[in-house]
C-alpha cells in the first residue's frame, strides 16, 4: 500500500476535555455547569411573541436518568430503541436515555418514505420506537402488523386518546421514571454500559436495501467529539443553532454532543426558511452548516446590499479591511457590523462540511469577520476525520485542515497529482456494519478504513478531498473526471445557483462531458431579461470558464433549469438520481447546448 510522502496532523492548540461515554459526559456537564442553560426553545414557533423555554445542565441529565429509569422498567436493557422526529428537545433527551442505560440507539431519517422506515425498523431489530406525533397515525397502523420487532410505541406528546396498550406518550414515562427515582426502585445506577461496545447504530443514506447499519461506540463518538475541543477554543456563553437532521452524525456529534461538552447553549431552529430570524431571536455565536445553506445566506446578504446601493463601499472595505488583516489588524467586525447585526450581532464561527463549499461564499463571510472552518468526515468515523481550527496559522480555504491529532491519514495508491483513495486509522472508526461482515471486511486494508473518498495530502498535511471514488467519470482515452472540482470551477459563476456535471454515455459512442446549470429568474442581474437573454448570459459565461479548464475536462453539452438539484435531508446531491433525470426527458429542463 502506498502513502503519500508527507503526512501531519493537528497539534492540540487547547488543553481540551475528554470524556469517554455519554453517562461520564452527563455528570461531568452536570458539575462543571449546573444551573447553566443546556437548551433553549419556543414552546410554541407558531406565536408572534414565542415564550422561550430553557433548560440548564443538572435539569437534563435529571430528566434523561428519570425517562431512562422507565425504558429500563420496561426491560429494554440492551435491545435496539429506534429515534425518529425532526429537530426538538425530547430528542437528545431520548438518545441519552437509550444509551446511558444500556440499551442501542437507532436514530432515523424523519424525511424517509414511511415503507422506507417499516424497512429499517425491521433491520434494526428494534423493540421500541419513540416519535413524534405527525407519524402516530403510522405507527398505529404498523402496529397492527407483525412485521417488525416491535414491542412498544412512544410518542413524544401526551396522546389524548390510546387504543391500543402498547402505545405511551413521553410526559407519563417520564413522571414514572421520576417516581421511580424517588422511591429507590430505578435500575438506572445499577445498569453497566461497556463504552466500547456498540451503542448507537446508524444507517447510510441510500435506499432501504443498499443503506447498511453502522455500529459505532459511546468511546468512539466521545474520542472524537473531545479531540475536536484540543483545536477550537471555547467560549463560555456561546449559543449554538441546530437545524441540520440530529439523526445525522454530523449534526448529532458536531452541534450536540460537542456543544454540550463545552457547556453552550443549544438552540432549535424553526426550520431552515427561519434561520436568519432564529440568529437574531436567540442570539447565536455558532453553527454547524452545510454549504447549500451557506449560499443561501450570503446571496440574501448580498441582495440587501445591493437594494441599499452599498455595493461599492462594501467593496471597498473588503479590501481595506483584508490589507490590514494583512498586517494583523483585525477590524472587520467593526467595518461590517450592520450586516452583522442581521446576522443577530455575534455569529463569529461556521463550522461546515457534508459537501464542497463554493470558495467565493467562503471568502464573504471570513471578510466580515465570521470564521468559517471546514471539516470533513463520515458517519463511520463517528464523523469528523480533520477540520480546519480557529488559529489562522493552520487554516487554508479550500482545505479540510489537518487530521485530528487522534488519526492517522494515508493516501492509497496516489496517482501523478497525488490524488488516492483516503484511508485513515483511529478510535472513532466504526466497529463495523450490522449483520453485514462482507462489507466491514471490504472497508478496511492493513487497518485502515476505506473512505470511499477520493483525495491528496499536500506539503503541509493539508487535506483536500476532489470526490467520491465512485463517482469519478472515465473517459474513452482514461483520464479520469471528478464532477465535484467543476461543479466548484462553474459555481463561482454569479449566474447560477448549482451545477451538477454527468456523463452522457451512450452505447458505442464517446463519454461526454456534460452540465445542468441551475439559475433563479428573479436575481437582480436578471431582472428584465427575458428567457432567451437569461440563457444567452449564462452560457456566455459558461464558455468563458469552459475555455479555461483543460481540453478534456471541457464540457460538450449544456442544461439549463430552474428546478433546484435533488438533494439528502444534509443537502448532498443526490448523483445517481440527477443522472437519471438528466439522461431521460424532462419539460422542466431546456438542452441549449
Amino acid at each position: 500500500m502506498e502513502k503519500s510522502s508527507f503526512q501531519t496532523k493537528h497539534e492540540r492548540l487547547y488543553e481540551g476535555v475528554h470524556v469517554e461515554s455519554y453517562r461520564e459526559l452527563l455528570e461531568s456537564c452536570a458539575n462543571r455547569f449546573g444551573d447553566a442553560p443546556a437548551f433553549c426553545f419556543k414552546k410554541d414557533p407558531k406565536q408572534k411573541e414565542p415564550e422561550f423555554i430553557q433548560i440548564s445542565y443538572q435539569q437534563h441529565k435529571n430528566e434523561v436518568e428519570a425517562f431512562s429509569s422507565k425504558l429500563l422498567d420496561l426491560g429494554l436493557e440492551g435491545k435496539p430503541v429506534a429515534l425518529i422526529s425532526p429537530n426538538r428537545y425530547v430528542w437528545p433527551v431520548s438518545y441519552m436515555a437509550i444509551t446511558t442505560g444500556n440499551m442501542i440507539v437507532v436514530p432515523l431519517d424523519y424525511l424517509l418514505p414511511t415503507s422506507e422506515i417499516e424497512s429499517l425498523l425491521i433491520r434494526s431489530k428494534a423493540e421500541a420506537v419513540i416519535f413524534d406525533p405527525k407519524y402516530l397515525s403510522f405507527f398505529e397502523e404498523l402496529a397492527q402488523k407483525v412485521s417488525t420487532s416491535l414491542r412498544y410505541f412512544i410518542c413524544m406528546d401526551p396522546i389524548s386518546e390510546k387504543t391500543n396498550p402498547n402505545f405511551y406518550d413521553y410526559p407519563s414515562l417520564l413522571q414514572e421514571g421520576k417516581e421511580l427515582l424517588a422511591q429507590g426502585k430505578s435500575k438506572y445506577a445499577q445498569v453497566t454500559v461497556n463504552p466500547e461496545q456498540m451503542s448507537i447504530m446508524l444507517f447510510t443514506s441510500g435506499t432501504t436495501g443498499n443503506a447498511k447499519a453502522v455500529m459505532l461506540s459511546q468511546k468512539g463518538i466521545c474520542s472524537n467529539f473531545s479531540a475536536v475541543t484540543t483545536i477550537l477554543r471555547r467560549y463560555p456563553k456561546d449559543r449554538v443553532l441546530s437545524f441540520l437532521p440530529l439523526h445525522h452524525t454530523f449534526e448529532c456529534t458536531a452541534t450536540y454532543l460537542y456543544s454540550y461538552l463545552n457547556g453552550w447553549e443549544i438552540c432549535y431552529s424553526d426550520g431552515i426558511k427561519n434561520i436568519p430570524k432564529n440568529l437574531v431571536e436567540y442570539h447565536i455565536t455558532g453553527m454547524v452548516c452545510v454549504p447549500a445553506v451557506l449560499e443561501i445566506m450570503a446571496r440574501q446578504i448580498k441582495k440587501t446590499i445591493r437594494a441599499k446601493g452599498l455595493t461599492i463601499p462594501f467593496t471597498l472595505l473588503q479590501g481595506l479591511s483584508a490589507f490590514l488583516l494583512f498586517f494583523h489588524i483585525d477590524l472587520r467586525r467593526k467595518f461590517f457590523s450592520s450586516i452583522l447585526n442581521q446576522l443577530g450581532g455575534g455569529l463569529r464561527i461556521i463550522i461546515f462540511g457534508s459537501a464542497p463549499a463554493d470558495k467565493k461564499v467562503i471568502h464573504f463571510f471570513e471578510s466580515i469577520g465570521i470564521d468559517m472552518l471546514q471539516g470533513y468526515g463520515l458517519t463511520e468515523t463517528s464523523p469528523v476525520i480533520s477540520c480546519q481550527c480557529d488559529d489562522r496559522r493552520y487554516r487554508k480555504i479550500g482545505s479540510c485542515g489537518l487530521p485530528l491529532y487522534n488519526q492517522e491519514v494515508k493516501i492509497l495508491e496516489p496517482d501523478e497529482h497525488g490524488v488516492g483513495e483516503i484511508l485513515v486509522k483511529g478510535p472513532n472508526v466504526m466497529l463495523g456494519y450490522y449483520e453485514n461482515e462482507e462489507a466491514t471486511n471490504e472497508s478496511f486494508i492493513d487497518g485502515y478504513f476505506r473512505t470511499g473518498d477520493l483525495g491528496y495530502l499536500d506539503k503541509k498535511g493539508f487535506l483536500y478531498v476532489t470526490g467520491r471514488k465512485k463517482d469519478v467519470i472515465v473517459l474513452n482515452n482514461g483520464k479520469n473526471i471528478f464532477p465535484q472540482e467543476l461543479e466548484d470551477h462553474f459555481n463561482e459563476s454569479d449566474f447560477i445557483t448549482e451545477s451538477f456535471v454527468f456523463a452522457d454515455r451512450k452505447k458505442d459512442s464517446e463519454t461526454k462531458l456534460c452540465v445542468k446549470f441551475v439559475y433563479d429568474p428573479a436575481l437582480d442581474i436578471f431582472q428584465g431579461k427575458s428567457e432567451s437573454e437569461i440563457e444567452e448570459l449564462i452560457l456566455q459565461d459558461f464558455q468563458k470558464r469552459n475555455q479555461m479548464l483543460p481540453g478534456y475536462k471541457q464540457v460538450k453539452h449544456v442544461i439549463l433549469t430552474t428546478t433546484p438539484l435533488i438533494r439528502t435531508t444534509t443537502q448532498k446531491i443526490k448523483r445517481h438520481e440527477e443522472e437519471l433525470l438528466c439522461n431521460g426527458k424532462n419539460s422542466k429542463q431546456k438542452v441549449v447546448l
